[in-house]
């Protein structure tokens, strides 16, 4: 079959071995796997030393085969793929035994994977395969950050600073159908014009003066996942007490703090990172009741796949990128 994968430094299209459905696992035919921004960390941390390995952690198809012992799924069932790994119900945090998908196990960049029959949800019938293909990691992600940790309520504004990444677009529809004022903020003039057809009620210019900008309004939550470049200017613009999530670092890893600043604000901030299979149900409930669809920026062929990541590298993206690997 063949693969995307990182191998001794290099990326390549390689041809794999088939994997074997053993018992209490499914396997599946891949049409459509989602990119992120992890597939783009996985190579540099691998370095020039380490064999094969099939990046990707987003996918959706069709069931192709079944192991003994295997009841929840059919052959011809569609299914998405759950690339959060041994994190089952909601917790305050991961277990120890947390792993996300595409590294170091084998991930969905590929014709056909191999997974546990609980690493699978039916795909939902309301999206299209590219939609759903794209779905699982940012959604989740959005989804435990928003409300989780977040506790989003109706009433709450949230300000999301980056309004092109594939998670920042889920938020803005999960935000908008629970009842919140949703604003925004990207340096891309049509950036901001995709993010207010999506749903979001204000988008600001990432350059602009953002205290003066949104000195009218009253910031309840951030959702902030670029780091070091925004952090501080988000929590300018929070207000009093209010709730700071942070789940990524598309900037540096490293901010300064004003401690004083910090606790006299009496500022909440909030870590979090993915989510257990219980969010994951609970997302798909929750997109499937409100019609949600995901933002899907591009598509590129399996063959392609290099060209996919280096289009993610630069950000031109507004919502995900995903691989054709149907028609490949």
């Amino acid at each position: 079959m063949k693969a995307f994968v990182h191998e001794y430094g290099k990326l390549k299209i390689k041809d794999m071995s088939v994997p074997f459905a053993d018992h209490g696992q499914v396997k599946v035919s891949i049409k459509m796997a989602g990119f992120n921004r992890r597939d783009v960390a996985v190579p540099d941390r691998r370095g020039n030393d380490a064999g094969a390995l099939i990046l990707g952690s987003d996918g959706a198809g069709v069931v192709e085969a079944i192991g003994e012992g295997v009841s929840e799924f059919s052959v011809g069932d569609e299914v998405i793929v759950n690339p959060s790994l041994g994190w089952y119900e909601n917790t305050e945090a991961p277990p120890k035994q947390f792993d996300i998908l595409g590294m170091p196990d084998n991930g969905t960049f590929t014709e056909t994977i191999v997974l546990p029959a609980e690493q699978l949800e039916k795909k939902p019938g309301h999206l299209s395969w590219e939609e759903a293909g794209v779905l699982a990691l940012s959604g989740l992600t959005g989804y435990r950050a928003l409300f989780t940790k977040g506790n989003l309520r109706a009433e709450d504004t949230l300000f999301i600073p980056g309004a092109g990444s594939g998670v920042a677009t889920y938020l803005i529809q999960f935000a908008k159908k629970a009842g919140a004022r949703v604003i925004v903020s990207s340096r891309s003039e049509e950036k901001c014009s995709q993010a207010l057809e999506l749903g979001a009620d204000r988008a600001i210019d990432t350059n602009s003066d953002w205290s003066f900008e949104l000195k009218d309004e009253t910031i309840d939550i951030v959702i902030d996942s670029v780091g070091e470049a925004t952090f501080n200017r988000s929590l300018d613009v929070l207000k009093k007490g209010g709730r700071f999530v942070t789940f990524g670092a598309t900037t540096d890893d490293t901010v300064e703090l004003n401690l004083r600043k910090f606790f006299y604000g009496q500022y909440k901030l909030i870590g979090t990172t993915m989510g257990s299979q219980e969010e994951l149900q609970a997302m798909l409930a929750y997109i499937d009741e409100h019609q949600i669809h995901p933002a899907v920026d591009r598509s590129f062929l399996l063959d392609d796949a290099q060209n996919a990541l280096e289009y993610l590298k630069e950000s031109k993206q507004f919502g995900k990128v995903v691989l054709n690997v149907s028609e490949s």
